[in-house]
């Protein structure tokens, strides 16, 4: 069996102790390749660093993450535009509009994800998109700007089988992590409706660790968890979801 997360935060100060344990740990889990969207300035280095480090089992992606959007965006953009002229990023993320929080930079954020997408589509790499509390907005910007030069994954997917269909409609993939093992979580209601061929696998790690590890900081080992638990959902080997989710991602990321 052989997983990939597409979404991992691993060079993350929460994993300064024991980083080289967390990889290995994911590795002997099945786990062969991990994906590592930026954040902001601040997450370059280390992010690039780790790659270095793991060139083998780690592919890194370029985006300012929307809950990082603030006074100083352009220039940030500015500066994330050129490091995407190195050609050694797969994707564009993490990008999208979160306005679950705080509403103060929402025209910025706007901005600055128009901006990522436009990049995306110039450059013809995927998105890892991230949404929260911003469907109607988000789908109104993807709808303006799907041309058929956009596709990718709609991050942490948790919403209802109608948006489901949006994004699938829209040509994006959705990704699932750990709180599709949650009790509340309803995407498991629906899961048998959708499309296997449109779904990857993710943790978002530190955060959202899957059960039975909920509370715990969550790490890419823990993947596993997911996949069982979605397998059991569709009733499936969970060896035939990983070979499906594997094939969907490298496809996606041209991996």
């Amino acid at each position: 069996m052989n997983l990939i997360d597409t979404h991992t935060h691993i060079y993350d100060h929460q994993f300064s102790l024991d980083r080289n344990e967390t990889v290995q740990r994911a590795l002997e889990a099945s786990v062969g390749m991990m994906l590592l969207p930026n954040v902001d300035a601040s997450t370059i280095a280390p992010m690039l660093e780790l790659h270095e480090q793991f060139p083998d089992c780690t592919r890194v992606m370029m985006g300012l993450q929307p809950e990082e959007v603030k006074e100083d965006y352009k220039a940030v953009l500015a500066m994330m535009e050129k490091e995407l002229e190195c050609n050694m990023y797969i994707g564009v993320g993490e990008v999208g509009l979160d306005f679950y929080w705080d509403l103060t930079f929402e025209k910025q954020q706007l901005d600055a994800f128009e901006t990522q997408l436009d990049w995306a589509k110039q450059l013809h790499l995927p998105l890892s998109i991230h949404c929260r509390n911003a469907f109607d907005k988000m789908v109104k910007i993807l709808e303006k700007k799907q041309d058929g030069g956009l596709r990718g994954i709609m991050h942490c997917f948790t919403g209802t089988e109608d948006e489901a269909i949006v994004y699938l409609d829209l040509g994006f993939h959705l990704g699932l992590g750990g709180v599709t093992t949650y009790k509340n979580c309803g995407v498991k209601d629906f899961l048998p409706r959708l499309s296997l061929d449109r779904i990857v696998l993710e943790t978002d790690a530190p955060y959202l660790a899957p059960v039975p590890c909920r509370g715990k900081r969550n790490e890419p080992a823990f993947l596993v968890h997911t996949a069982q638990k979605i397998a059991d959902v569709l009733q499936i080997p969970v060896e035939e979801l990983a070979a499906v989710t594997t094939a969907n991602s490298k496809a996606l990321f041209r991996l």
